[in-house]
């Protein structure tokens, strides 16, 4: 039988306001908590933001260069990342389990880049999304595109999946080759993505950035699109962060660099400290050269 608590001794902290602080990340102050706890797992909640890894290329473009060995090339980097951006295949197969931060699971696919890529479909079930206990799920919307619809309803699809089970839902606005990557097509892919619930967006850095990111009620993450030479890459990611950006998911400017180790280390200086580009590309090179005379 527990003991009867009749002590007089409580100290109900009667001059301690409760307190009711929003949640650190904008356009999310009306989630549930799991899935608050779940982004907090992807964003960083002392910066605010986040260095995504991106190694999911492989869905559609095979072993690209830099991810031909996951497991030689990108585990030796998870413990710099916030977050890895990855498919179930190479989760299951190559990442260890003791990773403990947030997954980002790639959960639309079909077609390769022998065909339309517009023409995609969700590939995994929301169920293995729950076993693979994953941060987020990132769906590709074509805004513009031949499967524009059809893109948007698999977001929406996702939508409904990930607030019924508390799983954070990445719209990837995809920019095919026809279409201009300029800020009037960003604003209105962005906008429409964040409208129709997803929990955050991640496109591309254009000019008039800042346009983008204001209008946009949910977080936006910036691609790191073709590989860069390093210094602009960081240039990039700083210019990015400064318009209104909470973070970057970068895959081929950090597997693909001459030292990827130094290279995630620097983008962490950008996106965390607010490191100026040179100062963090003077940093990448020492880190590089410290490694060449260890």
């Amino acid at each position: 039988m527990p003991e009867k608590d009749d002590k007089d001794a409580k100290n109900f902290h009667v001059d301690v306001p409760t307190p009711n602080e929003p949640f650190f990340l904008r356009g999310s102050n009306s989630l549930d908590w799991g899935l608050k706890n779940r982004l907090a797992k992807i964003f960083n909640p002392q910066s605010g933001r986040t260095v995504m890894l991106a190694i999911d290329h492989g869905y559609f473009q095979g072993p690209t260069t830099g991810l031909e060995r996951v497991d030689v090339n990108i585990v030796p980097l998870l413990p710099y990342s916030d977050t890895l951006m990855c498919t179930r295949g190479i989760l299951r197969s190559t990442i260890p389990p003791s990773y403990g931060k947030g997954v980002v699971l790639r959960m639309s696919g079909g077609p390769s880049i022998l065909k339309e890529l517009s023409n995609e479909r969700l590939a995994v079930d929301i169920e293995d999304a729950v076993r693979l206990n994953v941060a987020a799920m990132a769906v590709q919307v074509f805004v513009g595109g031949e499967y524009e619809t059809q893109s948007v309803h698999n977001m929406t699809r996702l939508v409904d999946a990930g607030l019924k089970h508390g799983i954070a839902t990445l719209a990837v606005t995809a920019v095919g080759r026809d279409m201009v990557r300029d800020a009037k097509y960003m604003r209105l892919a962005c906008r429409m993505c964040a409208e129709l619930g997803a929990t955050y967006v991640k496109t591309y850095y254009c000019d008039d950035f800042d346009t983008v990111a204001a209008s946009c009620p949910v977080p936006i993450v910036i691609a790191g699109g073709k590989k860069l030479e390093e210094r602009e890459a960081l240039t990039m990611a700083h210019n990015a962060i400064q318009a209104g950006a909470l973070g970057v998911d970068m895959g081929r400017n950090i597997f693909q660099s001459e030292n990827p180790q130094a290279m995630i280390q620097a983008v962490r200086k950008v996106v965390h400290e607010n490191e100026q580009p040179d100062r963090a590309y003077d940093y990448f090179l020492t880190l590089k050269n410290e490694k060449k005379s260890a």
